[in-house]
């Protein structure tokens, strides 16, 4: 969770309630993280990383699919385009 959640409340139901260890980072941890060392961005949690990935893809942004098959074979071809430009198939 991201520091929205950051209170005694949430974290005392998230692991009485759901019985889950809560990972929420406190306010101002990541400007210390920042000084401690200098020069390197903030790191990006993944699922926000990848939530920005697939912004690029309006059709999956949006949803023009009605059958959920179809929506799902976008996700796969959107997923497969990052792995091989990540390996640099694409130039």
């Amino acid at each position: 969770l991201d520091k929205a959640y950051d209170s005694t409340a949430v974290r005392e139901l998230i692991e009485s309630v759901y019985g889950y260890t809560s990972h929420i980072r406190s306010r101002g941890e990541e400007k210390r993280e920042l000084e401690r060392a200098s020069g390197e961005r903030p790191r990006r949690w993944v699922v926000e990383r990848t939530h920005g990935w697939l912004n690029r893809f309006r059709a999956i942004l949006i949803r023009w699919d009605k059958n959920v098959q179809n929506h799902i074979a976008g996700l796969h071809l959107a997923f497969a385009y990052f792995i091989y430009s990540r390996l640099g198939v694409f130039g």
